[in-house]
């Protein structure tokens, strides 16, 4: 479709004295003209990779992790991306609580986030994140949960967006999170947040990604906007250019919303919330295969999956465009 409207403005805009295209038509073409487009077998290739069984569900602390930090230390210095003191591979520990499938007091002396970043072309000591955290549940009674959706895809889509500002570099500078331990407890994101790289006032917004390829009905939710209503234009401007159908909501207290639940706390976003740094979390609504030993590769919607990821890109260059308008941390 892009190709074929791009032909139609060069054919009928060619010639001199032509008829210009109705304004309606050629703000579309514009439009299509100014989508990022994302690199599909790359994208496919890093999920298909991650939820694979050599990786073991990707658990905190497995072999199967240590494969995951590996790979991605790998793609980021494929990316071309800068690396902060210490390497990509940003070591950590933490003891969690009590939750489902795990001991209460147990210890993780090896988990790791990678964190990578592109420094901005003309303020770069303003900083967008971008994040999603790549583990999941791992083996579980002898099943493994290979996490495809979760959080697999928003990793790919991470990868995306770094892909999409090295070919296009930001105003901003970006740094790109993977954070470990989400399962337990926002673990990865917690401990980036007590320990930035870059002073908190920097820091303008995060952009989280956790479950973005699977979904029937062309849906995703875009959450952050009940708390901070002046990001929703520069969703609104991403989304006029993009097939998948985008919803807001899943961002207010179960009360006010009548008991539509709360994502607020849910992902990797939260420890930047609770921080006073504005976010935006991309994710679909749960479906049959969360948190089972289904969600596989040959699960997620494929070509939802890459106009979601589009969606996702567009939106972070808009954001690094207007990335100045919006108010730094206040907490």
């Amino acid at each position: 479709m892009k190709k074929k409207w791009l032909a139609i403005l060069a054919l009928t805009l060619g010639a001199a004295g032509a008829t210009v295209l109705p304004m309606a038509q050629a703000a579309q073409v514009a439009a299509l003209a100014a989508a990022p487009t994302v690199d599909r077998a790359q994208l496919l290739a890093d999920v298909k990779t991650l939820a694979s069984p050599e990786f073991e569900g990707r658990a905190t602390g497995t072999p199967g992790s240590a494969k995951a930090q590996a790979y991605l230390a790998q793609r980021m210095q494929a990316l071309g991306l800068q690396s902060f003191e210490g390497g990509y591979v940003q070591k950590f520990s933490f003891t969690a609580r009590a939750r489902k499938g795990q001991a209460a007091g147990q210890d993780y002396p090896n988990a790791a986030n990678l964190v990578g970043y592109l420094r901005g072309t003309k303020t770069p000591d303003r900083y967008l994140v971008i994040s999603a955290h790549y583990d999941h549940l791992g083996v579980r009674d002898g099943k493994t949960f290979f996490g495809a959706d979760d959080d697999a895809s928003g990793v790919a889509a991470v990868l995306a967006a770094a892909a999409y500002f090295k070919a296009h570099p930001p105003a901003h500078s970006v740094i790109f999170a993977l954070f470990d331990g989400e399962e337990l407890g926002l673990q990865g994101a917690k401990k980036f947040v007590s320990a930035l790289p870059v002073p908190k006032a920097q820091i303008a917004l995060d952009l989280n990604f956790d479950m973005v390829s699977h979904n029937d009905a062309n849906e995703i939710y875009v959450s952050g906007t009940h708390h901070y209503p002046a990001l929703k234009k520069y969703v609104d401007e991403a989304a006029s250019r993009s097939a998948v159908k985008v919803l807001f909501g899943h961002d207010k207290p179960v009360g006010q919303a009548n008991g539509v639940e709360d994502w607020t706390q849910s992902s990797d976003h939260g420890p930047f919330h609770l921080a006073g740094v504005p976010f935006l979390y991309f994710g679909v609504e749960d479906h049959a295969d969360y948190h089972k030993a289904t969600d596989t590769f040959e699960h997620i919607n494929q070509d939802f999956f890459v106009r979601a990821a589009g969606l996702i890109v567009d939106t972070a260059a808009v954001l690094d465009r207007h990335l100045d308008e919006i108010q730094p941390a206040q907490k």
